[in-house]
C-alpha cells in the first residue's frame, strides 16, 4: 500500500482536529474551574451585603441560610492548606436573587482571616479591615 504525502498530510490534519475536538473541552474546562486568591479587598470596598454578613459572623447569627457556616472544604487547595474543619462558609446576600447566589464569605479560624468571593469560589480575596 502506498501512501502519497498529500494522503499522510490529510491524515494528520483529521487527527489533529478530533484531537482538538476531544481534548480541547477539557482543558478549557480545568482552565475554567481553576480558582485563585487574588490579593486583598478592603473591607469598605465590599457590598454592603457582605458587612451584614460579617456582623451575623461576629454575633454567631443567627443566619439567614441552613448551609450558612458550614465547614468550606477547600477541594481545590485555593485557600492556604488547613485542617479538614478550618474554614467555614456564609451567604453574601445578593438582592433580587430568588436564590443564595454566588457571593460569600469563607472565614478562617484566625481572627480577621475572612475571604470574599463573588464568583461562587473562582477568586478569593482576603477582607483587609485596615481599609
Amino acid at each position: 500500500m502506498r501512501i502519497t504525502l498529500r494522503a499522510l498530510r490529510s491524515r494528520a490534519a483529521a487527527v489533529a482536529v478530533a484531537t482538538a475536538v476531544v481534548v480541547a473541552p477539557s482543558v478549557l474546562l480545568a482552565t475554567e474551574a481553576r480558582a485563585t486568591v487574588s490579593g486583598t479587598v478592603c473591607y469598605t470596598a465590599l457590598p454592603s451585603q457582605a458587612h451584614d454578613t460579617l456582623d451575623l459572623i461576629d454575633a454567631g447569627g443567627p443566619f439567614p441560610y441552613s448551609q450558612d457556616g458550614v465547614v468550606f472544604q477547600n477541594r481545590e487547595g485555593v485557600l492556604p492548606s488547613q485542617s479538614a474543619s478550618y474554614y467555614h462558609e456564609y451567604t453574601v446576600i445578593t438582592p433580587g436573587s430568588s436564590t443564595r447566589g454566588a457571593r460569600r464569605i469563607v472565614t478562617g479560624t484566625k481572627t480577621a482571616e475572612d475571604y470574599y468571593t463573588a464568583d461562587h469560589y473562582v477568586t478569593f480575596r482576603l477582607v483587609d479591615f485596615n481599609c
